[in-house]
């Protein structure tokens, strides 16, 4: 056959043969008959087998073959050949053996395609894990009988593959040698007619080499056409016509035969091949060609060159034995791996790239970040050839360049694409399967790519210097008790394992628990692919020892949970950024997450026991350790696992775990004497300063979860809740989230299915209380929520609770939450039945609601003046001692606003020379422009003149002089004036008694002084609305006139004084001609 060489496209290989010489007759073997005749050269079919099963390692379980359905034992050829298909390359095959039977050849070539379909998914759809997984045990890929497709769905190509296939699209399939061609019909949609697309595989040791297809699709997965025509070869392989490499059918061809061979395709394909074909055969017949000289073709004395059979057989039995066959296989220097378009990965990358922070675009990254995953997974070379198209598109990137010249750091979405490309990296360079040539070759890249200026450090800035606090620590032997007696502690590793870029942790963890992994179709060839499929399989973890690096005792298991234990409980310094602190968090939980995942056994709880202790113990490299840096990671996440695993079967350690992680140092407002600030270009140089902890609030709620979770748990045990609730009364300082916990604390006390918990009511309340004095003097808008619950609560433990509450209102509420939720709660009826009390017990609540109340409108009779009356109601003696107090207040701490409010109150009570007495008072702090016809006061205003009106004229004489100094609004002071002519002063006085039915006059007074001042108000309104009137006003100014006229003309000489002020509007205003027109038109 030929030798593997440089040749033009599509040429795979040279096809080699050892075992021919010119002459030979074409088409035989030296020693042997014809392929054809089906006798063999040497030797039988199981010694050839049994040669090439020599070379190939043991099979596997016969769980992982194609089988047929009669499910008989395979032949020693069958099991022979699919080996060595796996492994060899075919020319290495060639090689080997001198001469290769026939069948064992169509064996190879029928074993060397992809047996699986897993990687036919994976390299055709960007999300296999979205597709489900065929039911029962059927053939993977088809369709689930549960109907739980989406239309998203429908359109990956490896769905659409599977529907062609299903469909019957798949017609004229072939394989010639290693070389697979068919035609898949496209149907005919609404707007696009029905197309046929022509496609060819190539393929080697059961990987598709390269892939061509006529549908002219550009992406970096195979389209559905090529799924389907692989979908077809996979299940249907006996439908499948099977040829030799061509190669192998010329040898069998005399000269005649060629001849006609190579006339009949220049016929049929002349068009596209008639030019190759001319210029092929010129370079053959030349003897300096460029074809005869790469081959070294020599060419015996006696050759004659017009002989065309003489000519082919030059051709395959040169002195390199080479010519070019593409359906030979791969030669030995060809690198085994799937087909990837290089290009379009490159092309694909640089176009999310150039799309910025776009949502669509990450999505995208992350997708090919996950196919790289995913290829890692299942040991495809793949995987770090496309990881390196994508670095180096990334590093092309022309935003780093960018960055650095403004000295910025990455944006966030950027920063976690570049943190998933270096967690990548080092699974790449860590997985113990690689060859040592591979690491040094990824290293040497590495290296290549971190000498570019541009490259981001791992933390996303442009430097990486972390500090070390150990050298500002005391040294020598007295060290450890200095640093005890100062309150110091050591991190010697500033950069945590958890939240770090490249996630060391997560990574160890990882490898080990697949190491440790059981699934229930371990067995079975497909396996991990329905499970990327997204079918849900039950998975167990289990104690599988490797003896050849564990000690005994030990499994993977227990080695990945204690890792992640003690990367988790490592102290190290929260990071500066938003991002990088955000990593820390995310980390930390999904790890955890992980852990959570894994049933504890006893083997597994004595891992949790030791860890817990030492990292009780273990000093400054423990986060829970006595002493920590002010600014270590908080502990509560990982505290809450800690518990809620040990609470079962430790629950003293549990609880002592749990306790100490409650701190929060760098929320206390002192650091401890001996502790030392972080270093300047970390944090701030002044050492107790508020660090910039972004993720502080997230922080504050995994402490209050935690807290939670104890309360939760020590439900019943008094001297637990005890402990708890100090842990939480030093450590937590959040106001809100106290009162979560508090509330918290409370459903667990009162739930429905038993009796209240009084301990637990108790400690709700205290945190309650912790509350309301960290809120009083600061403004929260859950306040009045608080104050209702804190009732509620002190409710449902009794009256001393409630009583106690009343008593010290001063130390927990302002005096108008005392008054209009504390001691109105406490007096309502609902209290009262809810508490069963008697009437003893009535009244001594209700003495102390009168006693706070009369307290509260001392302390602010503004806010608290009517509550306290309305307390006190029922209680002659406090009722009375709560309007003196409004009186003493109403001349200097009330305003008119609240004084006419109280006043309003005792009329309706049935006080109406009280209510005057207030509604005077209010009318003292009243003013009211002219201008201000729409104040919320008139009311007020025409209220107290009603009631001055109601009680008598010497009610109403007293008044008016307040109204007159107090109102400059003509038009309320007209309203007023008119009112008061309606009817008679006091018609309806006093203990029922009918007044004299006489209206007062207009000439004296009181009155004569209102209308004096209402004419007055009239004519300084009009000359200041005349200052600044536009047109647009002209006729609300005559509406407002003629207003005024109707109040002039109350007066006896009225007519004359209006007539008077026209004519001096007329020679005032008389520039305003259009207005003066309108004035005349209307008043003459």
């Amino acid at each position: 056959m030929a030798e593997r060489g440089q040749l033009p496209s599509p040429s795979k290989r040279l096809c080699c043969r050892p075992g021919y010489g010119l002459g030979c007759r074409l088409g035989y073997r030296v020693g042997g008959t014809g392929l054809s005749s089906g006798m063999l050269c040497a030797g039988s079919p199981p010694a050839a087998a049994a040669v090439a099963a020599a070379a190939a390692p043991p099979p596997p379980p016969l769980g992982g073959l194609l089988l047929g359905k009669t499910q008989s034992p395979e032949s020693l050829l069958d099991i022979a050949a699919r080996k060595v298909a796996e492994k060899w390359p075919f020319q290495r095959v060639e090689e080997r053996f001198e001469r290769i039977p026939e069948p064992v050849q169509r064996r190879i070539v029928y074993w060397s395609f992809p047996r699986g379909e897993r990687e036919i998914c994976m390299y055709s759809s960007f999300n296999p894990g979205a597709e489900d997984a065929a039911p029962g045990g059927s053939t993977v890929g088809t369709a689930p009988s549960g109907g739980a497709d989406t239309t998203a769905e429908n359109r990956l190509p490896f769905r659409r593959g599977i529907a062609l296939l299903d469909g019957g699209c798949v017609d004229n399939v072939l394989q010639v040698g290693f070389h697979l061609s068919g035609t898949v019909t496209e149907p005919a949609m609404q707007s696009e007619p029905e197309t046929v697309c022509n496609v060819a595989i190539s393929f080697d040791r059961c990987k598709i080499t390269s892939v061509t297809c006529s549908c002219g699709n550009k992406d970096i997965f195979y389209c559905a056409h090529v799924v389907a025509l692989s979908l077809y070869r996979i299940r249907k392989p006996d439908q499948v016509k099977l040829h030799l490499p061509i190669s192998e059918t010329l040898f069998q061809m005399n000269r005649d035969q060629l001849q006609k061979f190579v006339q009949y395709l220049i016929t049929v394909h002349h068009t596209e091949v008639l030019p190759t074909a001319q210029k092929l055969a010129d370079e053959i017949l030349s003897q300096n060609s460029e074809i005869n000289q790469v081959h070294a073709v020599h060419v015996p004395d006696d050759f004659e060159t017009g002989d065309l059979s003489n000519l082919w057989g030059l051709i395959f039995c040169t002195e390199d034995n080479s010519a070019p066959d593409p359906t030979a296989g791969a030669s030995t220097d060809d690198e085994n791996c799937w087909h990837l378009d290089e290009e379009q990965v490159q092309e694909q990358v640089k176009l999310f790239l150039s799309q910025g922070g776009y949502h669509g675009s990450g999505k995208q990254l992350n997708l090919l970040f996950a196919k790289v995953r995913e290829m890692l997974k299942m040991r495809d070379s793949n995987g770090a050839r496309m990881l390196t198209l994508i670095t180096e598109q990334f590093m092309a990137d022309p935003r780093l360049l960018l960055w650095r010249q403004q000295g910025t750091a990455m944006t966030d979405k950027y920063r976690q694409l570049w943190d998933e490309l270096g967690a990548l990296w080092m699974c790449i360079v860590l997985n113990p399967h690689c060859k040592l040539e591979q690491k040094a070759s990824w290293l040497k890249q590495l290296k290549k790519w971190n000498s570019v200026d541009v490259c981001p450090w791992e933390d996303g800035n442009h430097g990486n210097e972390l500090p070390n606090l150990t050298n500002a620590l005391p040294q020598g032997a007295n060290a450890n008790q200095e640093l005890l007696h100062k309150g110091v502690t050591s991190i010697t590793n500033l950069e945590g394992w958890v939240g770090h870029p490249l996630d060391p942790i997560g990574t160890l963890f990882i490898s080990l628990m697949e190491a440790c992994r059981v699934d229930d179709e371990s067995f079975h060839g497909f396996s991990d692919f329905t499970e990327n499929m997204g079918q849900c399989k039950s998975l167990e973890y289990q104690h599988l020892p490797a003896h050849k690096f564990l000690e005994e005792g030990e499994s993977y298991l227990m080695l990945a949970v204690e890792v992640a234990l003690i990367g988790l409980g490592q102290q190290r310094i929260m990071p500066d950024g938003l991002y990088a602190q955000e990593k820390v968090c995310r980390n930390e939980e999904q790890l955890i997450s992980k852990l959570q995942e894994i049933e504890l056994d006893d083997t597994l709880v004595k891992i949790f026991r030791k860890q817990a202790v030492f990292l009780l113990e273990a000093g400054p490299y423990s986060g829970l350790g006595e002493l920590i840096h002010r600014e270590s990671v908080p502990m509560h996440t990982f505290a809450k696992y800690l518990f809620t695993s040990l609470l079962p079967h430790d629950a003293e350690l549990a609880y002592k775990t749990a306790l100490r992680a409650m701190r929060l140092l760098v929320l206390e407002s002192t650091a401890p004497s001996g502790d030392m600030p972080r270093p300047h270009h970390i944090a701030s140089v002044v050492p107790n300063r508020y660090p910039r902890w972004f993720t502080l609030s997230h922080i504050e709620s995994q402490q209050c979860e935690l807290a939670s979770t104890m309360l939760t748990a020590a439900k019943g045990d008094v001297r637990r809740l005890e402990t708890v609730l100090e842990s939480i009364q030093k450590n937590i300082h959040s106001s809100s989230h106290i009162f979560k916990l508090a509330q918290d604390a409370f459903k667990i006390a009162t739930l429905m299915d038993s009796l209240p918990d009084i301990t637990l009511l108790k400690v709700s309340l205290e945190l309650g209380l912790q509350v309301m004095r960290m809120t009083l003097s600061t403004l929260n808008w859950r306040r009045r929520e608080m104050v209702r619950w804190l009732v509620t609560c002190a409710t449902e433990i009794g009256v001393y609770a409630l009583d106690s509450i009343m008593q010290n209102w001063f130390t927990l509420f302002t005096p108008t939450e005392a008054t209009s939720i504390v001691a109105t709660t406490v007096m309502s009826n609902s209290t009262i039945v809810r508490l069963h009390l008697d009437c003893h017990q009535q009244e001594k609540l209700a003495s102390s609601a009168r006693t706070l109340a009369l307290q509260c409108a001392m302390k602010d009779p503004q806010n608290c003046a009517l509550s306290a009356l309305t307390l006190c109601e029922k209680d002659h003696i406090a009722f009375e001692t709560a309007y003196q107090i409004v009186l003493d207040a109403a001349t200097t701490g009330m305003n008119y606003s609240q004084l006419f409010t109280i006043a309003r109150y005792m009329e309706h009570r049935g006080y109406p020379m009280r209510a005057y007495k207030l509604a005077t008072l209010a009318m003292t702090h009243l003013n009211l422009s002219y201008n201000q016809d729409t104040h919320p006061a008139i009311n007020d205003v025409l209220w107290a003149c009603a009631l001055s009106h109601s009680l008598g004229k010497n009610e109403l004489a007293a008044i008016i002089p307040l109204v007159v100094k107090s109102v400059k609004c003509a038009t309320v002071l007209s309203d007023i004036l008119r009112r008061c002519t309606l009817t008679t002063p006091g018609i309806v006085g006093l203990h029922g008694k009918r007044n004299s039915s006489k209206l007062m006059s207009l000439e004296k007074a009181p009155l004569r002084q209102l209308l004096d001042a209402t004419i007055g108000a009239y004519i300084n309104t009009t000359h200041s609305r005349l200052t600044h009137i536009s047109p647009r006003h002209y006729s609300e100014f005559i509406e407002f006139l003629s207003k005024a006229r109707e109040t002039f003309l109350m007066a006896h000489d009225g007519h004359i004084q209006f007539t008077q002020f026209i004519d001096n509007l007329k020679q005032i205003y008389k520039g305003k001609k259009k207005l003066m027109m309108l004035v005349r038109e209307r008043f003459g």
